[in-house]
């Protein structure tokens, strides 16, 4: 499947609200490739995929976590928020023939982070936080650091988003406070 024909099939699967946010993140994540050193291509693939399954019914999403033990099972204790992101890499592999685990990663972890993120893994997520259709209160801010240091672009979003789990009363999944803390550790290490 070329690019306009894989773009065409994760079209349908979403409301033109969210394949603009897609668009967006397609374009954050391969001008963060090119300014941070990693493969423009590979970005724009995870972004193209990396909500494939954010509107199929939770049962589906469900369906699919459940039914492969190589996925998280924790992760149906959580937000279901989360389980699009492996749902989606799962349909990546199974449905659109994506073997690159890098990219796979990419796209599963984009919701959570992961600890040991690779460079890809936190273009897309970064991408994710701070397209240009994002508008919530810090996004700003995350885009300004974005342009010195995607680590601590992603601990800002993540902040972001804990301190909004944390003010709806929700349960903060373990990854992702986690990556938060690896993040940390890694610009500590620079230091």
């Amino acid at each position: 499947m070329d690019r306009e024909q894989l773009i065409s099939a994760v079209k349908e699967q979403m409301p033109e609200k969210r394949w603009l946010h897609t668009l967006g993140v397609m374009e954050t994540a391969v001008i963060l490739a090119k300014r941070y050193g990693a493969d423009p291509s590979k970005a724009d693939l995870a972004a193209i995929l990396h909500d494939y399954c954010k509107y199929w019914p939770v049962q589906e999403q469900a369906k699919i976590i459940r039914e492969n033990n190589d996925l998280p099972q924790d992760l149906l204790a959580y937000d279901k928020e989360l389980w699009h992101s492996h749902a989606g890499a799962y349909m990546a592999k199974s449905q659109f023939g994506v073997h690159d685990e890098e990219i796979l990663d990419a796209i599963r972890y984009h919701t959570s982070g992961r600890e040991g993120m690779t460079l890809l893994d936190k273009i897309v997520c970064l991408a994710d936080y701070m397209e240009p259709g994002r508008d919530f209160p810090g996004v700003h801010n995350i885009r300004e650091i974005a342009e010195h240091s995607i680590e601590k672009a992603l601990i800002a979003g993540f902040d972001s988003t804990i301190s909004f789990l944390v003010s709806k009363g929700k349960r903060i999944y373990p990854l992702t406070i986690l990556t938060r803390n690896d993040l940390i550790e890694q610009i500590q290490s620079e230091s």
